[in-house]
């Protein structure tokens, strides 16, 4: 330090060092000086000898110190002159100098720069003496600068130069003492009264010394500049503008402290330096370039650039420094600095404007001022947006209107073919150069420049002092800096606004007036600036090849974005939003959406605007680097659009701000999701599982081209995005919201772009849907239904990929949400289990195949994995099953099958036994689709299974059905309404059951004869089976609602079903005749039905009968069972008389004593196997009507279970009579038309029709009437002649000779049989009813002769019938009527002496039927015929006769006589012939049968002439008469010569004939004159055989007579002799004495024949002729005697 001993010294030793040379230097030229200095150096050895504070001392004597040198400094000689300033800077340097001195030293200088000497020492010297200490007041400061002012303009460019940085230097340490002079009083506590604003400018007395130095300083320096006298700074000569300006800047700009805290200077601010400022600036204002003088009257100065420039430094400044104070100034200067942005300054005055913007731009505090004092003000300019808007309306001037300075920048075109496509204007780089960073809009191209480092306004023109043109500013200049300010606003204002929220922590409303001022502020200016700025951001961007120049832009526009969203400036924070997007999609990709910068979203085309996509090859000159190409996402796509690498970095920017500010986005989202997903499209990603992106290709059009280099991004953009959406798991509720409704819109908007064509659509939106979805699954409640809400309508949409990802979407957050552990679980929370699993139903609404099975798919992945836990759920997921339909296809339904098949077979104890019904419904849905057979058969199997469960678990499933039933029944009391389910009076459990049973019951009638079967067997076996678990009053619907139901509907289908021919169904499938037709196969299933019903009426008979209506019950089916029986179809005819078997067996099962244990025979066997089973597993009562045990006892014991009282069963068997009456007598009544298609009923049916009475008989003898045996006549009789068709009779009738029964006519006759025997043992007044048994089988045994006819119907006999053609057989009735015939005679023997058998002629009809075969005799169909009907008539006759004799007196056989007798009359001479093949055994045979009869005539008859009628013994006398004579007279017929040969036969009526004559029997003269009546016709027959043998012998000579002849002789002869013998033994007087006349007369013509030469009628005539010696008496005296 200078004031150190060692420094003190060496300060004396120069002083006294420069002082000797002074005196050297002058002891010549200038003696006085010479003294002068000496005397000093003696000076200073006295003060240094006296004083111990050199220093001070040497102040005080400073002047006289001084005095050598300033005297030196008078000589103007330079060397001198230069000792002496030195010597006197020394001494400054020490601070030893007074005021007085330092006044005297500027006083020398003046002079020495009036002589302009020395003149850079001079400004040294003035320098150093201000500098170190402030002894320069006042007057001598003032002389001091105006000193340096005055050195600053002389000639030599060198010391002006000093001079100017001396002044500047000098004017600072003006300043620089007011602050140190304010920091010494700063403690001072009286301050000066405030000077009032108006108050006189020369009023400075109030400030310090120092202070008002500055004070005159500053005021003289705005004088100058003004051009006005200073009044200070006496003495200046002259001064430039620009130099007064810049040190105002300068001192402004270091100062500002003191303007701030003096009033004075402040007033000095408003009052001087503004006014000043603005006069300044008007030449500039008014300039236009371009404009000619003429255009205005009085010539416009022209702009200066130098004073230009350096008033914006000091616009600069004020505003900077004082806008505080200067607040409305201000807003005259920024208006000011607004103007010289427009496009018709020039160029430099543009460039400088904008750098000082720059420099405003940088400071956020200052923006912020600006808002508040102005563009939040009522009245005020806007300025801040005004600025804002000026930066942006620059920056497109930039680029709409090439630069001046750009015409040097022509087109150099290396003559490339590319030249064509280089828009003039853009500096052809040549193919491949690398680019310097430039921006290129619309063919206009500026090179960026580094101008600053972002957050420093570094500015180049306003630094250019010494310039006075204006420069040529490099091209892009000015639009480097406006790119810059705006990145600096932007980011001023973010760092503004962020802190300001972070204090305020609360997101502001729109300016309302109570928020606070600095939010309002920060809320104002941003709607200015976000008004504006995202227009230039985007002009830029546009424009922007650099990607680190694009990337503060897009941080810029980001952030803008983001505050916005914060502060809910909504169009502000969408137009920023689109201008990222319009920048990551290809140049002119118009998405209109993007398109409004206020994106109402109004318009939904996605046109291509105006201009088609410009095709830019990736080889041409555009300065992006091409990096991909691809399809547009437009209606009609136009070619293909580039990508660039800066369209993926605004991409990767776009997914920043979803990702960091997803929460500020709200409606917003859409714009960017819009966004993203087009470029999604153009680079060909394609959604992959669970949403996220995946590289794919383009299904049409030219595939996507990508460069390696977005190849290798395309994961992390996938990432990325897959990211955000991920991200949507930390977003508030709202925001989730709007994400997902930007999602649903941007979805309805690919869906209508996707209708009506087939094309690949956008797949964004959904994929995104289920991403967020997925991610949200702790809060899915609060967007699932706008969430599932639209994947629903995805779903319906014609175009297939489409629809296939709303499903995949839908499905897998169905699964997803069922899978997530929820908290509560849904297990406790079973509305949101609903609320998941209901979408999944609501997709059975869609008809689409794919869709449903995606829809199935799921259901069976969820049955996989949460089978066991849905609960509630069930419902819905059966419902999703059963609600496919039949014409869905077959994939589906099998799809759908398999999920049924999972449940069945693995859920059905973890569901609600609730849903066991809904499961039933289901299964028996898909029974009837007619998709695929096997389906169906299995659904029934299904439902078989489902039985088995019911009936295994049955316990549990009634208890917990009955407590839901409790509840459902306490609800609807309380809403006051019925219950209403199905089936409802019967328990809850057995609904489930009927459900089951109705369901089966549908399946019964279903199309298809298979499922038909199928259901069939299985309604019955499940009913057989489980049946006894129902409670006793349900089998009331079980009889009335599902079978008698069933059965009605099968009976309408059958009678209905079409009898047209099926072809083989299915190609390969044969189907057997007997089901070729639909009516066949409907058939089968009456068949079935029909039986199943039946076995339930039979084998439950207990269970039913105690019910109310049984016997109502028992009618329908007998109705039914009629029905059946006589529908035209043999096989439901023959199966409802199967049933009718069955149900009649009911109450006498049929048993086996031998072994009590079996269960009986198929009736019963079914309640005994499930009594044993359910009574001993389940513990489940039955004690319904009794026990079952003891039912089974019964069935087993030895009587029939007694199960109602008599009378009801009477009634009963009585309705089934009527019904088996109605089948019969339907059945068998001939068709009164015939032809082709007659329906006859078959053998069988009538068989088993037949075989029913006598089981029904058993039931109902008691009350069994002739009127009923009568109806059953007409039905055995009809049954009998129903003929068989050709094609059955080889089953039916073996052969036509073996005489056998066919199974029906056996039938008959069991009945009758059974009938008789019951007659038998029956009451008086049942055998009033054997007639009529005899009248219907004599009926039976005239059909060996006359088969019976069918109606009309032709039959044939079986021999000529063809086999295999619709034509009728006759049966052989044969075998039929002769058992008929047997049975008559066997009962005959036993009821001959019946009353009634006697009073109702039975003997005489007997007789009457028989003579129909005898009279036929060899007529008869069978030869055995005839041989029967004589056996039988004789053993008839045999029992009869003797009571016909009894009866004689009564007349009650009177009519029988003359039957009898032509009975005999008809069969001895029949009028038949023999065959011509008989042989003479057969003959003998046969006439040993007539032999027979004629002994039965002599034994049976007449002995006991006398209680026979006359007449008849006559007839039987002329017959005898007739048959023992052989005779050729001419009265017998050609019929009768057969006779001739019965040799024995004659012999024996002969015989018979005589014994009857004479025998002594004869009791009225009557009877003796028949027989003598005879007896004189036998001897005039015998008369005359005798003449014509003799006759005839004579005639032929030699030659011998015919056999027969011969034996006729010999048999009249043989007669003869027997006669005679005859008369012998008879008693005298029965001989009348005419007949021994006759028989004397005989003996001539015997004698004649003696001479006959055959031996046989020689020996005869022997015999014949000795009988007469006993007439040789010797003649008597009275000779007369002998001839009366």
């Amino acid at each position: 330090s200078c004031r150190s001993p060692e420094a003190v010294k060496k300060l004396l030793e120069n002083m006294q060092g420069d002082l000797r040379g002074l005196s050297l230097e002058c002891r010549k030229k200038f003696p006085p000086v010479k003294e002068a200095a000496e005397s000093g150096i003696i000076k200073v050895k006295t003060i240094a000898a006296r004083n111990t504070d050199i220093l001070a001392a040497l102040k005080e004597n400073s002047s006289e110190v001084v005095q050598p040198f300033l005297m030196g400094c008078g000589t103007k000689e330079p060397k001198i002159t230069q000792l002496c300033l030195a010597a006197i800077q020394r001494l400054m340097s020490h601070e030893v100098v007074s005021e007085a001195a330092a006044g005297n030293i500027i006083n020398m200088l003046w002079q020495l720069m009036e002589n302009s000497l020395e003149e850079l020492k001079l400004l040294q010297t003035v320098l150093v003496l201000l500098t170190t200490n402030t002894v320069v007041h006042d007057e001598a400061l003032s002389k001091a600068i105006v000193l340096c002012f005055r050195l600053h303009f002389t000639k030599d460019n060198i010391t002006n130069n000093t001079a100017a940085a001396t002044v500047r230097q000098v004017v600072t340490v003006v300043f620089e003492r007011v602050v140190a002079e304010d920091e010494r009083y700063k403690d001072a506590v009286d301050q000066p009264a405030a000077v009032q604003g108006n108050s006189n400018r020369r009023s400075v007395s109030t400030l310090k010394p120092c202070a008002k130095d500055a004070y005159m300083l500053f005021q003289d320096l705005c004088q100058l500049v003004n051009a006005d006298a200073p009044y200070w700074l006496v003495g200046m000569t002259e001064m430039t503008r620009t130099f007064g300006l810049e040190l105002l800047e300068s001192v402004l700009n270091d100062f500002p402290q003191v303007f701030l805290q003096h009033q004075e200077f402040s007033f000095l601010l408003k009052e001087r330096v503004c006014p000043l400022v603005i006069k300044l600036f008007s030449p500039n204002i008014k300039f236009r370039q371009g404009s000619t003088t003429s255009s205005s009257p009085a010539p416009v100065e022209k702009p200066y650039f130098p004073i230009c420039m350096r008033l914006l430094r000091v616009v600069s400044v004020l505003i900077k420094q004082f806008y505080s104070l200067l607040v409305t100034e201000c807003e005259i200067f920024l208006s000011l600095l607004v103007k010289f942005l427009d496009a018709d300054k020039p160029q430099w005055l543009r460039a400088v404007a904008v750098e000082s913007i720059h420099r405003l731009c940088v400071q956020p505090q200052l923006l912020r001022s600006f808002c508040q004092s102005y563009d939040m003000k009522q009245h005020s300019t806007k300025v801040f947006r005004d600025i804002v808007n000026a930066l942006g309306s620059f920056i497109q001037s930039l680029f709409l209107v090439p630069s001046t300075g750009n015409t040097s920048a022509t087109p150099n075109q290396t003559g490339n073919t590319g030249s064509a496509q280089t828009n003039p204007g853009v500096l052809g780089m040549g193919g491949g150069a690398t680019l310097l960073p430039a921006f290129e809009y619309r063919g206009t191209w500026i090179p960026i420049l580094n101008v600053t480092v972002q957050g420093s306004a570094k500015a180049t023109y306003l630094e250019m002092l010494d310039k006075v043109e204006p420069p040529t500013i490099p091209e892009g200049y000015a639009m480097s800096v406006a790119f810059h300010c705006l990145l600096d606003l932007v980011r001023g204002i973010t760092t503004m606004i962020e802190g300001e929220l972070g204090e305020a922590e609360t997101v502001i409303q729109t300016t309302t007036e109570a928020t606070s001022l600095p939010a309002q502020s920060s809320e104002q200016e941003l709607q200015s600036v976000s008004d504006q700025s995202e227009k230039e951001l985007a002009a830029c961007f546009c424009a922007l090849t650099d990607e680190a120049a694009t990337e503060n832009i897009l941080k810029a526009e980001l952030t803008m974005a983001a505050l916005c969203g914060r502060l809910g400036l909504v169009t502000s924070r969408d137009a920023f939003i689109t201008a990222i997007c319009k920048g990551s999609l290809p140049p002119h990709y118009a998405l209109t959406v993007l398109n409004s910068t206020t994106a109402a979203l109004s318009s939904k085309s996605y046109s291509i605007q105006g201009q088609n996509v410009q095709m830019i090859s990736p080889s041409s000159e555009s300065h992006q680097q091409v990096v991909a190409v691809g399809q547009p996402l437009a209606l009609q796509p136009q070619g293909t659009v580039m990508l660039t690498s800066k369209n993926i970095q605004c991409m990767r920017t776009l997914l920043n701000l979803a990702h960091f500010h997803g929460a500020v986005l709200g409606t917003s989202w859409q714009l960017v999701l819009a966004t993203l997903q087009h470029l999604v499209w153009i680079l060909g990603l394609k959604p992959s599982v669970g949403g996220a992106l995946k590289p794919g290709r383009a299904v049409e059009g030219p595939s996507t081209v990508l460069t390696t280099a977005v190849m290798t991004d395309l994961p992390s953009i996938s990432s990325m995005i897959s990211k955000l959406f991920e991200n949507s798991q930390y977003l508030d509720d709202v925001s989730l919201h709007h994400l997902i409704n930007a999602l649903c819109s941007l979805s309805l908007e690919a869906m209508d772009m996707a209708y009506g064509n087939n094309k690949e659509p956008s797949l964004f939106a959904v994929a995104k849907l289920l991403e967020t979805g997925l991610v949200n699954m702790r809060r899915i409640e609060i967007l699932w239904r706008p969430l599932t809400g639209h994947l629903l309508e995805v779903c319906q949409h014609p175009n297939s990929r489409m629809r296939e990802w709303g499903a995949e979407a839908l499905t897998s957050l169905i699964k997803a949400g069922l899978t997530f552990r929820h908290d509560p679980p849904l297990s406790q929370n079973q509305r949101l289990q609903l609320l998941l699993l209901n979408p999944l139903k609501e997709l059975s609404n869609i008809s689409h195949p794919d869709i449903r099975i995606k829809q199935l798919e799921c259901v069976l992945q969820i049955l996989q994995s949460q089978g066991d836990s849905l609960g509630p759920g069930w419902p819905l997921v059966l419902g999703v099953m059963g609600a496919i339909q039949s014409d869905q296809g077959e994939s589906l339904i099998r799809t759908a099958f398999q999920c049924l098949q999972l449940v069945v077979t693995d859920f059905l104890p973890t569901m609600p036994c609730t849903c066991l019904q809904i499961v039933v419904e289901v299964a028996g849905s898909f029974g009837l689709h007619n998709q695929e057979l096997n389906i169906s058969l299995t659904s029934i199997g299904l439902l078989w299974n489902i039985s088995d469960y019911f009936f295994q678990r049955g316990e549990i499933i009634e208890k917990e059905l009955n407590k839901e039933e409790a509840v459902l029944q306490k609800q609807a009391e309380e809403k006051g309404v019925m219950l209403n389910r199905p089936f409802h009076p019967a328990s809850p459990f057995d609904c489930l059951w009927l459900c089951l049973y109705a369901k089966l019951g549908e399946l019964c009638v279903d199309p298809r004869p298979a499922v038909r079967k199928s259901a069939g067997q299985t309604l019955f076996s499940t009913i057989g089976a489980h049946g006894t678990l129902l409670q006793h009053s349900t089998w009331h619907t079980v009889i009335w609602k599902v079978l008698f139901h069933l059965l009605d509907r099968v009976r309408e289908s059958s009678t209905t079903a079409d009898k047209e021919k099926i072809e083989s169904g299915g190609g390969n499938i044969l189907i057997h005749h007997s089901r070729d037709t639909a009516e066949k196969q409907w058939a089968e299933t009456w068949v079935l039905t029909l039986a199943g019903v039946a076995r339930i009426f039979n084998t439950r008979r207990y269970l039913l009968q105690p019910l109310g209506d049984f016997s109502q019950a028992w009618d329908v089916l007998l109705d039914h069972i009629q029905s059946a029986a006589l529908s035209k179809n043999n096989e439901v005819s023959l199966a409802a008389l199967k049933s009718f078997q069955e149900i009649l067996q009911i109450v006498s099962p049929v048993r086996d004593s031998e072994k009590p244990e079996t269960p009986p025979a198929i009736n019963v066997s079914v309640p005994l196997v499930v009594g044993t089973t359910t009574a001993t597993s389940l513990g489940r009562s039955f004690m319904r009507t009794d026990s079952i045990g003891e039912r089974i006892g019964r069935y087993n014991g030895s009587e029939p279970p007694v199960v109602t009282d008599e009378i009801e069963d009477l009634n009963l068997w009585w309705a089934a009579w009527n019904s088996w009456y109605r089948i019969g007598s339907e059945s068998t009544r001939p068709p009164i038309t015939c032809d082709k298609l007659t329906f006859i009923p078959s053998q069988p049916f009538l068989t088993a029709l037949i075989q029913i009475f006598p089981a029904l008989y058993q039931h109902i003898k008691t009350g069994f009437s002739m009127d009923d045996l009568q109806k059953l006549g007409v039905i055995l009789h009809g049954a009998v002649s129903v003929p068989i068709s050709s094609d059955a009779s080889p089953f039916i009738l073996p052969s036509y000779t073996e005489a056998i029964l066919t199974s029906l006519q056996e039938a008959v006759l069991t009945a009758l049989d059974v009938l008789q025997k019951a007659i038998c043992v029956g009451s008086e007044g049942m055998q009033i009813m054997y007639p009529a048994i005899f009248d219907q089988l004599l009926a039976f045994v005239e059909f060996s002769c006359k088969p019976p006819q069918y109606g009309q119907l032709e039959t044939k006999h079986i021999a000529n019938a063809k086999y295999n053609q619709a034509e009728w057989v006759a049966l052989n009735y044969v075998p039929f009527a002769e058992r008929s015939l047997e049975v008559v005679v066997d009962l005959y023997q036993k009821t001959a002496c019946h009353k009634a058998v006697v009073t109702e002629k039975v003997l005489q009809n007997i007789i009457k039927t028989l003579r129909i075969p005898l009279s036929l005799k060899y007529s008869c169909p069978s030869e055995s015929t005839w041989k029967l009907a004589v056996s039988s008539l004789l053993k008839v006759l045999s029992i009869g006769l003797p009571v016909a004799r009894q009866h004689a007196s009564s007349g009650k056989f009177d009519s029988m006589w003359p039957e009898l007798a032509n009975t005999f009359e008809d069969f001895l001479f029949t009028k038949s012939t023999p065959p011509d093949n008989l042989s003479i055994q057969e003959f003998q045979k046969n006439e040993s049968i007539d032999v027979e009869v004629v002994q039965l005539i002599s034994t049976e008859i007449l002995p006991y002439a006398n209680f026979i009628p006359k007449e008849f013994v006559g007839q039987i006398m002329t017959m005898l008469n007739k048959g023992s004579i052989h005779s050729q007279s001419s009265s017998f017929t050609e019929a009768e010569i057969d006779i001739r040969m019965r040799e024995e036969f004659s012999k024996v009526c002969f015989e018979t004939l005589l014994q009857f004559s004479f025998s002594n029997k004869v009791t009225t003269p009557q009877e003796g004159y028949i027989s003598r009546m005879a007896l004189s016709v036998l001897l005039k027959r015998s008369q005359d055989v005798l003449h014509r043998y003799i006759e005839d012998e004579r005639l032929s000579g030699k030659c011998p007579l015919p056999r027969q002849q011969v034996t006729e002789i010999i048999f009249v002869l043989k007669a003869v002799s027997t006669l005679i013998d005859s008369l012998k033994k008879t008693q005298p007087e029965n001989v009348d004495s005419s007949t021994w006349a006759q028989v004397i007369a005989l003996y001539p013509t015997l004698v004649e024949c003696i001479t006959c030469s055959s031996s046989e009628v020689c020996s005869a005539l022997k015999e014949a002729l000795v009988p007469f010696k006993d007439f040789m008496h010797p003649p008597a005296s009275k000779v007369q005697n002998g001839e009366s």
